[in-house]
């Protein structure tokens, strides 16, 4: 009986390591990629980028009310300017997840023009100036992504709608 337990406790062991050192293997092959994006993002206006779709009954569907999702497909350029050389589209899901309506659940894909894509999930602190959020996945150069995403909001302006997002993304792929 000890023999039988030992032998399953040491097939444990090896393959426990096999996978530890498969893993260790795959990541020297990773490649490491630093982009800086800018989300053009358009509340207002005749072509919205950024809008409510759903929301509390009665009450305000914003920003800040806690249950209001907004939907996004924002342009993702390479400078500040809204007319610099457009990279892709960050499209995806906002919630308004915490009941003070100060932070946001994200869920964000970057479709970039060459038909690559890096998939970012998490928390956006909304009210401070920097957020960061992981990258969870990726497709075409950057398959298997994994990294995280730095948020900076770089212009706010409510009353016309507008805001500019600089995105320093960092992700390890193959």
């Amino acid at each position: 009986m000890a023999t039988y337990f030992t032998s399953k406790v040491s097939l444990a062991l090896i393959l426990t390591t096999a996978a530890i050192s498969a893993a260790t293997a795959g990541n020297s092959k990773l490649k490491q990629t630093n982009l800086i994006l800018y989300l053009q993002d358009f509340a207002n206006g005749p072509n919205p980028t950024f809008i409510p779709v759903a929301g509390v009954a009665g009450k305000p569907w914003n920003f800040t009310q806690f249950g209001t999702i907004f939907v996004t497909d924002n342009p993702i350029t390479a400078r500040p300017d809204p007319n610099s050389k457009v990279l892709g589209r960050a499209q995806g899901i906002y919630t308004v997840a915490a009941a003070d309506g100060r932070n946001l659940l994200v869920v964000l894909t970057l479709a970039l023009v060459d038909g690559s894509s890096i998939a970012i999930q998490g928390t956006s602190r909304q009210f401070e100036s920097v957020t960061e959020l992981g990258v969870v996945s990726g497709t075409g150069k950057f398959r298997f992504a994994r990294g995280f995403a730095v948020g900076k909001n770089v212009v706010i302006d409510i009353p016309n709608g507008y805001t500019l997002v600089q995105f320093n993304v960092t992700v390890k792929h193959y």
